[in-house]
């Protein structure tokens, strides 16, 4: 799989075009036609860059699972516990309401992902999971890490739901609500 953050501009630019109509007509409510059609290209112009739609919905599931498992590791990895919470809250934040396409595509259609690809997105999810929950048990060492773990997925649901919930408020005042309601989630 080619990284999106190394790919080619065009690459990166079919990315993020499939995202927004993954997101908004569904994988099977998209075709190849429509994607060429968003970028100004013919459908079969993309198969220069992606052997099918399959192949771009799994590369896009696994970029994003890839990013957010690399930079959390990065901000849990600092010496305060609650300064890594924080780090990770800013950070997980920041990509939900940042990439609300990208959170419904993978709520919606990971099950679309062919086997090995759908392997690796889950395999590096669980990753990503364990990085909040051993920072979370450097704060809380005497909770049961199953506990821990249960609250870091409740804290992902919270956070995750931000592209059906992000109206009316505007990006800060929301950024801020959700890192108060996760914090409290993760400390209940």
């Amino acid at each position: 799989m080619t990284d999106v953050r190394t790919a080619s501009p065009r690459r990166a630019e079919i990315l993020a075009a499939a995202a927004e109509l993954f997101a908004r007509r569904g994988y099977h409510g998209t075709s190849i036609g429509d994607l060429g059609g968003a970028l100004g290209l013919t459908g079969p112009a993309l198969y220069r860059h992606f052997r099918g739609k399959e192949a771009v919905l799994a590369e896009m599931l696994v970029d994003i699972s890839e990013r957010l498992r690399a930079e959390g590791a990065r901000r849990a990895a600092a010496d305060d516990p609650s300064a890594a919470l924080d780090a990770l809250l800013d950070w997980h934040i920041s990509f939900a309401l940042d990439n609300p396409a990208l959170i419904t595509v993978h709520e919606r259609e990971l099950d679309n992902v062919p086997e090995p690809q759908r392997h690796q997105v889950r395999r590096v999810q669980r990753a990503y999971v364990e990085e909040w929950v051993a920072v979370l048990r450097r704060l809380r060492p005497d909770e049961p890490e199953q506990r821990v773990r249960a609250a870091v997925h409740a804290c992902f649901g919270l956070l995750n739901s931000t592209p059906h919930s992000a109206t009316g408020l505007d990006r800060a005042a929301m950024a801020e609500l959700l890192h108060t309601m996760a914090r409290a989630a993760l400390f209940s």
